[in-house]
C-alpha cells in the first residue's frame, strides 16, 4: 500500500512491532597487574664452605625476681605417691603416702634376702602403687657422721634405683627416726614386744613424713 514502509507491515496486513536494536557487547579492559615485589638478595661466597655457626648464651640473674619486677612463682610439689624405706640389717620397713604427697602411712615390712628378692618386691610395690619417688633413710650419728649403717643404706638405694628405672631415689637424714617411731608407738599403748612387727614400718613413716613436710615448706 502506498505510504507504508515494508518493515512496518507483515503478511496479511499485520503491523510489525519495531524492536530496539541490541547494542553489541563491550569488551572490558583487563585489570592492570600489580608491580612485581622485589626482594633484595645478597650473594654469599660459599667456595670456602659454610661460615661457622655460633651459639651464644648469656646468664640471667633471677635472684631478685623476673625482669620487670615479676615474682618467681613457687615450685609446685610433684603429685603422686611416695614410698619411704627404712633399711635394716634384717628387715626393711616400707611406708607410702597419699596421692597428693601429704600424709605418710605404714605399708609393710619386708625381710632382707640374700638373693635380693626383697629389692624385687619393693620394685613391684613401686609399679603397683604408681610411685613417683622413693625416699630411703640414711642413718647418721648425732654428730652427722656416717657409719656402717649409712653405707649399707646407700648401697641399698643404689641397688633399688637400678630396678625401678626412671623413678628417682632420694637419700635423707634419718637420725633418731627409730627412736621417734618407738616413742609414738609407746604413746599408742604398744610395748616393746608389740612394737617389734611394726617398728620398721613406723620408722619408715617418720622418714617419709619428714620428707613430705620439708617439700611442702619449700613450695
Amino acid at each position: 500500500m502506498p505510504g507504508q514502509r515494508p518493515d512496518e507491515t507483515g503478511p496479511v496486513g499485520e503491523r510489525r512491532v519495531r524492536r530496539p536494536a541490541v547494542p553489541p557487547p563491550t569488551r572490558q579492559r583487563p585489570a592492570t597487574p600489580p608491580p612485581p615485589v622485589q626482594h633484595r638478595t645478597e650473594q654469599i661466597d660459599l667456595s670456602a664452605g659454610f661460615p661457622p655457626v655460633r651459639h651464644e648464651t648469656s646468664q640471667i640473674d633471677l635472684s631478685g625476681g623476673l625482669p620487670g619486677g615479676l615474682p618467681i612463682p613457687p615450685r609446685r610439689p610433684r603429685q603422686g605417691r611416695r614410698l619411704g624405706i627404712d633399711v635394716g640389717s634384717v628387715r626393711v620397713g616400707v611406708a607410702i603416702s597419699d596421692p597428693t604427697g601429704t600424709l605418710a602411712s605404714p605399708l609393710e615390712t619386708v625381710r632382707r634376702a640374700r638373693d635380693e628378692s626383697d629389692l624385687d618386691h619393693i620394685a613391684a610395690l613401686v609399679v603397683e602403687h604408681e610411685v613417683t619417688e622413693v625416699i630411703v633413710g640414711e642413718p647418721r650419728h648425732l654428730s652427722g657422721a656416717s657409719g656402717a649403717s649409712a653405707k649399707e643404706a646407700r648401697a641399698y638405694s643404689r641397688a633399688l634405683a637400678g630396678r625401678i628405672g626412671p623413678v628417682p631415689v632420694h637419700l635423707v637424714d634419718e637420725r633418731l627416726s627409730t627412736v621417734t617411731a618407738a616413742s609414738s608407738l609407746r604413746a599408742n599403748g604398744l610395748d616393746s614386744r608389740q612394737q617389734r612387727p611394726v617398728i620398721d614400718q613406723a620408722a619408715a613413716v617418720v622418714i617419709l613424713q619428714a620428707y613430705l613436710d620439708a617439700q611442702r615448706e619449700r613450695s
